[in-house]
């Protein structure tokens, strides 16, 4: 009997099928990308009350409130938050960048006849708050400005207030606190406590001035304080100019760095008026000669590169127990106009 065992036929290794799952899985990225790239141009950004009346316009328009047939226009801009340049994580430009270009792009549209600044911040960064106000001042040239204070324009707020046409606050609005502040810290105490010293190789005796590690000289404090003090004239400059007031009573007077509601603000001739945000709608309305107008406000675009760096972003969830008021903390070296309640 024939033992020799019969011959098998090799049998192919089925992998096709993993290649064309590949493939396929890979022209349906595609397509949905590609999908979702024209919907992207064709509806990003835009709803019934959006509109844009130039194709060069960097900001879309959003209605907000008035008569809607109108062909005037009355753009609402808005500086929230602390007062600083790009942080370079949300925002290309930063406030100021954002507050410059909407000032920009209501100047230049002939159908905005007046612009009001609606103001909820505690000011911020020296340099920020001076560029926003030369932005607001400029504008005023050529439109009418009404500044709006709501729960907060403090400090470097109030600054760029300044260069509105009329300034308006709500009775209860913070605001004031005229003044500047730089912050250091020093741990040459604990070092010495621990043994652990600091070496440092500079080029010049003032490099160095603020350094940690060791307590300030006296001609670095008289240094930092001369700094300080020329920011200070600077900025009660601005409020007696704008504010057609005397510097030397602003000095011995209110522009110590004290807030004020604005009831105080009104009675000390800070601001012009008392009132809420329709109030400085209507006040608007009145310094550009208008009866009706629509109420806008600018918004940016759809842009797909914002929506990829909010997919790529990390947001696990912080949980913070906060037992005291949340305050801002100053970086080192840096000017501020900011109220003292708001760093610690």
């Amino acid at each position: 009997m024939d033992q020799t065992p019969p011959y098998l036929t090799p049998q192919p290794k089925r992998t096709g099928w993993i290649v064309y799952s590949v493939i396929a899985t890979f022209l349906l990225f595609l397509s949905l990308m590609g999908c979702f790239i024209l919907f992207a141009f064709a509806f990003g950004g835009r709803s019934t009350n959006i509109v844009s009346d130039t194709r060069r316009a960097k900001y879309e328009e959003e209605y907000v409130q008035g008569d809607s047939s109108s062909r005037n226009k009355i753009a609402v801009i808005n500086l929230a938050g602390v007062i600083g340049g790009a942080d370079g994580m949300t925002s290309d430009e930063g406030i100021v960048a954002t507050v410059k270009n909407q000032l920009d792009q209501a100047v230049e549209d002939k159908r905005v006849k007046a612009i009001v600044l609606r103001i909820n911040s505690p000011g911020g960064e020296v340099v920020a708050s001076d560029e926003i106000y030369r932005a607001v001042a400029e504008a005023r040239g050529k439109k009418k400005v009404v500044a709006s204070m709501e729960t907060v324009g403090a400090s470097g707020a109030y600054y760029a207030a300044m260069g509105a046409d009329y300034v308006m606050a709500m009775d209860l609005t913070i605001t004031g606190s005229i003044g500047v502040i730089l912050q250091s810290y020093t741990f040459a105490g604990l070092m010495d406590k621990v043994g652990v010293k600091s070496y440092t190789f500079k080029s010049g005796k003032y490099k160095d001035i603020l350094n940690p590690t060791r307590e300030p000289t006296e001609s670095e404090s008289n240094m930092v304080q001369n700094l300080i003090m020329e920011v200070y004239d600077k900025f009660v400059g601005i409020v007696a100019k704008e504010r057609k007031m005397d510097v030397d009573e602003l000095k011995n007077g209110l522009a110590d760095g004290r807030i004020l509601s604005g009831k105080q603000a009104k009675e000390a001739g800070f601001i012009d008026g008392i009132g809420y945000f329709d109030d400085a709608v209507d006040k608007a309305k009145e310094l550009a000669g208008i009866q009706d107008a629509k109420i806008i406000r600018y918004v940016a675009p759809f842009s797909l590169r914002n929506v990829l760096r909010f997919l790529g972003e990390n947001n696990r969830t912080k949980v913070q127990i906060q037992l005291s008021p949340v305050t801002f903390k100053l970086e080192s070296g840096k000017l501020y106009f900011l109220p003292a309640y708001m760093y610690q």
